[in-house]
């Protein structure tokens, strides 16, 4: 410890010319010295600008930075001095000193010696019950639109917008979140390119995009002023850039674009520390927001994120911890050998929304890879609150190819599941694409018995087909909340929608406040029907103020 004290307070007494001055460095070699010394200090600030690398010692990369710095310093000294001497010498100790630190750090930090402490990064919930966290759902709420659709969707209505197609893209990562409660995927717009950007820089981006998930409805949501911050801006006003000017020790992981309640545009930094040993166990311990009109900037400590934000934590860190989970539950060795007790996530994942907060849902299956799922894992994004159900079915490729069977003659891709409590019953449910990426059926599948599923051009067809397999199956929907009710009576109103090309009837019954609902597909005389009409309806009751009725008669 002594050597390397001696060494670091020689290599200081280098740069301040105190020590060499008069025994090594001569006035050649101190003109060398100040010349390698501010050139390196320039490439230092230039690429600094460029890279944006924490200014953290925590941070490897910034390690690996340092060193960087030090070699072009020493071949700069070699070549203005034209010679070797001890200045080099200790720079170059002091690279293989940092990269020993780095190397071992990160050895060290390793799940070879740490299994345990990975494993418990993420706590779930194992006595969480999937049927009170996720009451019943009506096809009012569920979310039918995906990634890929959205940006189909949001295309088309960009395409719409004259004054803007010409000077601005969309960005495509349409990040999920809750506005008011319901389930949207917003995204910015992007400059064209560089003209473009110049062109329009002082207006900022006038505009981003939302997109229901339940209604399919897409809009451009015009600001009254444009963005002045965002990933395809320059300079300062970059946003990664913006960030690391104010924030330059913070380690920011994947950004993300949100709106508040009002439905200002934000951007969301996930700010990240090392838990275990020097470079193991990332984890979130903050985030900043920013103001993505002005700049304005604060950071919150995880604990005290605004309820409004959705994702503080990227669903890539919380698909390692659930993995670590799962994996490490009976020790790193165990991994290896027998493999008891392992799990790991399945093969995708989805959103699900809940309580106002976004939850990252996938299943658990056994390493074996098997075409079964022991239970899911639901992970709130905002808090890392995890839930595990133990229930037990086909995993979701699985219950993804039973849809598909469904319409086999015309080529219908599924998109990946969500788990959703429709009945009483644990079920996945899927909507069905063309090769455009446009949403054309709908279906429900049993967790239980993927061989139950259900399908239909919208979702209250699919949904009313599925309670009905459901019971001709004998699954008996919950006694106290979903039994199926019948209803007789006179229609006290009663108006049409087209939902997806479909007719769909809206109508209440005298001495009833609940408005029922029903395709076309249950009766040719729905297009008929008239106030005072009376019918006997009937319906899965799931204590809504609307319900989705599975007969109707005209009495």
């Amino acid at each position: 410890m002594n050597k390397i004290n001696e060494i670091f307070a020689n290599f200081v007494e280098g740069f301040t010319f105190r020590k060499y001055q008069n025994n090594v460095v001569n006035k050649s070699e101190k003109g060398a010295f100040v010349k390698a010394f501010i050139l390196t200090l320039v490439i230092a600030l230039i690429s600094e600008y460029a890279l944006l690398i924490p200014l953290n010692i925590k941070a490897p990369q910034f390690i690996i930075y340092v060193c960087f710095l030090l070699i072009i310093f020493d071949f700069l000294y070699f070549s203005f001095n034209r010679g070797f001497n001890k200045i080099m010498k200790y720079s170059l100790i002091i690279i293989g000193l940092l990269v020993i630190y780095v190397a071992g750090g990160t050895f060290a930090s390793s799940t070879i010696f740490n299994a345990k402490s990975y494993q418990k990064q993420l706590t779930l919930d194992k006595k969480a019950d999937f049927f009170e966290d996720n009451k019943t759902i009506s096809y009012q709420s569920i979310p039918v639109v995906d990634r890929d659709s959205a940006i189909k969707l949001g295309d088309r209505k960009m395409g719409e917008m004259v004054d803007y197609v010409s000077q601005f893209e969309v960005d495509e990562s349409y990040e999920q979140i809750n506005y008011n409660d319901n389930p949207y995927r917003v995204t910015p717009l992007e400059y064209s390119d560089l003209i473009k950007w110049f062109t329009n820089r002082g207006d900022g981006l006038p505009a981003y995009i939302r997109v229901n998930m339940v209604t399919q409805e897409s809009e451009v949501v015009k600001l009254k002023e444009g963005m002045k911050y965002s990933k395809s801006e320059h300079f300062g006003r970059k946003i990664e850039r913006h960030l690391r000017a104010n924030y330059p020790t913070l380690m920011f992981d994947t950004l993300a674009f949100e709106v508040d309640e009002k439905g200002t545009p934000y951007w969301i930094a996930p700010v990240y520390d090392y838990k275990i040993g020097i470079f193991g166990g990332k984890d979130i311990t903050g985030a900043v927001l920013v103001n993505a009109i002005n700049g304005d900037h604060q950071y919150y400590d995880i604990k005290k994120v605004p309820q409004w934000v959705d994702r503080a934590y990227p669903a890539e860190l919380v698909l390692s911890q659930l993995e670590n989970y799962g994996k490490f539950t009976n020790g790193y060795i165990n991994t290896l050998l027998s493999q008891k007790g392992v799990l790991r996530p399945t093969d995708g994942y989805n959103y699900v929304a809940i309580n106002d907060d976004v939850y990252l849902y996938t299943g658990l299956t056994s390493v074996s890879k098997d075409a079964s799922n022991v239970g899911f894992a639901m992970i709130n994004l905002r808090t890392k609150e995890g839930k595990y159900y133990n229930i037990s079915g086909a995993e979701e490729y699985s219950a993804m190819s039973s849809a598909e069977g469904q319409v086999q003659n015309l080529k219908y891709r599924a998109t990946f599941p969500i788990l959703i409590n429709a009945g009483g019953q644990p079920t996945y449910f899927l909507s069905l694409k063309d090769d455009a990426n446009l949403v054309k059926k709908y279906a429900f599948v049993s967790v239980e018995n993927y061989q139950i599923v259900a399908t239909g051009d919208s979702v209250a067809q699919a949904e009313q087909a599925y309670y009905a397999l459901l019971e001709s199956n004998g699954k008996k929907m919950d006694a106290g909340d979903f039994k199926t009710n019948k209803l007789t009576g006179a229609i006290t109103a009663i108006n049409e929608a087209v939902i997806d090309g479909n007719s769909t009837y809206y109508f209440k019954i005298e001495g009833n406040e609940t408005v029922f609902i029903g395709d076309i597909s249950l009766s040719n005389r729905f297009p008929l029907a008239k106030v005072g009409d009376n019918v006997t309806i009937e319906f899965v009751n799931s204590k809504d103020d609307s319900e989705v009725i599975t007969s109707i008669k005209f009495n």
